[in-house]
């Protein structure tokens, strides 16, 4: 065999080997005995310990039910359902409530529209702050972020895990192959050099 080659077989073993490692990763999904050693992919391995981990960072750093209660809390949410409301009771006024109530509509003069209205938003108006209080009030007692996020991590299958996985860092797996066959060639080119001048 030329020596020359040495650089082509390093380069070769060291992709393949990195290959393998990312393989191992998520391979074998069930625990397997060799040599009376237990093995198993890192990925299926500590699945539920990623799935706590990502669940509280998700909580913690990307979504908590805290900020939701603000955005629902906001001016901004407030006015926009003041707006709805007043379309509806807009539509209720001039088109439900005639049909509802033919002979109460002979009496509906647009001045008297716009009392009913008035009285009607004014009304609502003063409740809304206290509905959307509750309404965040509720959200807090009733969704965990965190222990979502963890059960839904938790019950993945192992094939879905590895998709999901793979699909995010599937550039990042294939770096690693490359960057062992790379580094692979050069110690083939040292000891290469090493051969030819020792």
């Amino acid at each position: 065999m030329s020596i020359y080659l040495l650089p082509f077989i390093a380069a070769f073993t060291g992709w393949l080997t990195n290959f393998i490692a990312v393989k191992m990763l998520f391979h074998p999904k069930k625990p397997i005995r060799v040599l009376g050693i237990q093995i198993q992919g890192v990925f299926p391995k500590r699945q539920l310990i990623l799935a706590q981990n990502l669940g509280e960072i998700v909580a913690r750093e990307l979504l908590s039910v805290e900020d939701i209660v603000q955005k629902i809390n906001s001016d901004k949410t407030k006015t926009l359902a003041l707006n709805l409301v007043e379309n509806k009771v807009d539509e209720f006024i001039s088109q439900k409530l005639p049909q509802s109530m033919p002979m109460l509509a002979m009496f509906l003069n647009d001045d008297l529209k716009n009392k009913i209205k008035s009285i009607l938003l004014a009304e609502i108006g003063a409740i809304l702050p206290q509905l959307i209080q509750q309404f965040g009030n509720n959200l807090q007692q009733d969704i965990n972020v965190q222990q979502i996020v963890y059960e839904k991590v938790a019950n993945f299958s192992s094939d879905k895990f590895e998709e999901i996985l793979i699909r995010i860092m599937q550039k990042e797996f294939r770096l690693i192959e490359i960057l062992g066959g790379i580094l692979g060639f050069i110690i083939g080119i040292i000891q290469l050099l090493l051969v030819k001048f020792a």
